[in-house]
């Protein structure tokens, strides 16, 4: 089997390259969406409609960077350690969860999603379902990969190097996950329960293939680092089938566009985020093969801060909106508006991010603290 070429400390990964590129891309959705709700016309809906589909792989393409990821860190090292991971992921992901939660809660409550809390027990039912902000849903779901990673760890050690056990779980994960999207589109999406049951989005189930993939891809990654050299241009090919599709369905639904007409559990929304992280895959492992070590250490650097530049993505852009009247901007300049906003987010986003995490080790380290 071959070895990964650098140390996982020191350069990126394939996870990270997938972290990078979803984190930057996710930035733009809650822009387009406010730029949206000014009122466009229908031809800037629709240009904005198919941006929207273009960007819609991020949260697939988080989860399975993160266990392709994990599961490479903990395969080097040969074992797994829960009380490791949990200690890990506890300063690295929840801490950073729990203060922005707070702040979207208490600090912008205009942001809270389907309804306000209205008293203590609202208070903790938004604070851990995703609703105290647009972005948060992800959280409450990527979370629970974060929790039940021993599981996915069992995956790995279950195919180990088989070939047929591979084969044998990638083509039932894939039937049980198309058979999901069969049943949250006939019973949720548009369908009899499409209000009451709306937080089956975030529970890990509806984005289980991306993260029993991830651990396959590096399990398998000599089979399938050397399908992705050869054949990208075939994945190139499906992307851009997926890519047509997925703007077909979004069309018709008419004007003015919803971006709620593209979710996720969509057969063609499945393939084409498959297809885009194949792609991104092939991207990495291009600058492997050509040895960009400026490139590869760039995108170490800002995966590992990527997760809570995300968290503090729509409070930057929220300040971005209101402090430069974007709203008066986007009526005239929708484009130059949106991409402005994204910009600045962004620079803002992993600025504060890398910033606060210096802060809060130096807080940590004089006072003994354990967390951020």
């Amino acid at each position: 089997m071959e070895k990964y070429p650098y140390p996982t400390y020191k350069t990126a990964d394939i996870g990270d390259y997938l972290k990078v590129f979803a984190c930057t891309a996710v930035m733009s959705q809650p822009i387009m969406a406010m730029i949206m709700n000014v009122g466009q016309p229908a031809q800037t809906q629709d240009i904005f409609g198919i941006f929207y589909n273009l960007v819609k792989y991020t949260a697939p393409a988080f989860i399975f960077g993160i266990l392709y990821t994990t599961i490479r860190s903990n395969d080097l090292k040969g074992n797994f350690s829960y009380k490791n991971h949990m200690r890990a992921n506890w300063s690295n992901l929840f801490v950073p969860t729990i203060w922005w939660t707070l702040i979207y809660l208490l600090g912008m409550p205009w942001l809270q999603q389907v309804n306000k809390f209205n008293s203590f027990g609202s208070f903790c039912w938004h604070f851990i379902n995703g609703n105290a902000a647009p972005h948060l849903w992800y959280n409450t779901m990527m979370l629970q990969f974060i929790i039940l990673m021993p599981l996915f760890w069992a995956l790995s050690r279950f195919v180990d190097q088989n070939a047929k056990r591979g084969i044998a779980v990638a083509v039932i994960t894939f039937v049980l996950y198309f058979a999901w999207l069969w049943f949250y589109d006939y019973y949720v999406f548009h369908g009899v329960h499409e209000k009451d049951w709306y937080l089956l989005d975030r529970v890990f189930i509806s984005f289980f293939i991306y993260g029993v993939y991830g651990v396959l891809a590096w399990k398998f990654r000599d089979s399938v680092n050397q399908f992705l050299k050869k054949y990208w241009w075939m994945v190139a090919l499906i992307f851009l089938a997926c890519f047509i599709w997925t703007n077909i369905e979004l069309r018709q639904f008419g004007h003015p566009v919803n971006f709620n007409n593209a979710p996720y559990y969509k057969p063609s929304m499945t393939l084409y985020c498959l297809a885009v992280i194949a792609l991104i895959a092939s991207f990495c492992l291009y600058q492997i093969r050509k040895n960009s070590e400026q490139s590869l250490s760039a995108f170490h650097f800002l995966a590992t801060y990527a997760y809570r530049a995300y968290l503090s993505n729509v409070f930057w852009n929220q300040l971005i909106w209101r402090g430069l009247n974007m709203q008066y901007h986007a009526s005239y300049h929708p484009f130059l508006t949106f991409f402005g906003t994204w910009i600045l987010t962004w620079i803002l986003s992993f600025t504060s991010a890398y910033f606060l995490h210096v802060w809060w080790t130096k807080i940590k380290t004089r006072f003994g603290l354990f967390g951020y």
